[in-house]
């Protein structure tokens, strides 16, 4: 009995530490990033899927997540700020892209071309820094040629690919796109 109960006791430990990380995290977004959490454009990203079954919405999320935790586990000293917006608005280009009627001809490269339609967007709404449209633009690398240049961006280039490839291959399951 005694060897189960200090199981339980460590398991409920580890679940209390990341509880208290996540909300950490969530309250760092909500710090930074609360005008972008709370549009009606972000939001309606929760309407297309993007890898699998994780919409848009669910993947920049996990996104802005990660990046943060790797940052701090690595110790890269990232601008939490500029990470965490330049994350939720990396895939900001606001259409379905499996949708072969709407997008014409040129636009069917999505992989090549969405970054430079996300970072318009962007900058519609949103007062960017240079890190931030560093990260938007550029975290489709090496598709866009040229590299990132903070190191902002290249943890949101990683952790991109990381949770893309995640998401493709099925292990980070979403709840498929929503109607709202």
């Amino acid at each position: 009995m005694g060897l189960f109960a200090g199981n339980s006791r460590k398991r409920a430990e580890r679940f209390r530490r990341m509880f208290v990380r996540h909300k950490k995290i969530h309250a760092l977004l909500k710090k930074h990033a609360e005008d972008i959490l709370s549009s009606d454009n972000f939001n309606s990203t929760r309407k297309h899927l993007q890898h699998g079954s994780k919409t848009v919405h669910d993947h920049c999320m996990d996104v802005a997540r990660y990046s943060l935790l790797l940052n701090r586990n690595l110790g890269l000293g990232c601008n939490k700020r500029d990470l965490i917006r330049g994350a939720l608005l990396h895939d900001y280009f606001l259409y379905d892209w499996h949708d072969r009627e709407y997008l014409s001809q040129r636009r069917r490269l999505h992989g090549f071309w969405h970054p430079g339609v996300a970072l318009k967007n962007a900058e519609k709404e949103y007062d960017l820094t240079d890190t931030q449209r560093d990260i938007i633009r550029k975290h489709m690398w090496p598709l866009s040629v040229i590299p990132p240049v903070c190191r902002e961006a290249w943890v949101v280039t990683a952790v991109d690919k990381y949770c893309s490839f995640m998401e493709t291959v099925g292990l980070h399951k979403g709840h498929g796109a929503r109607a709202s």
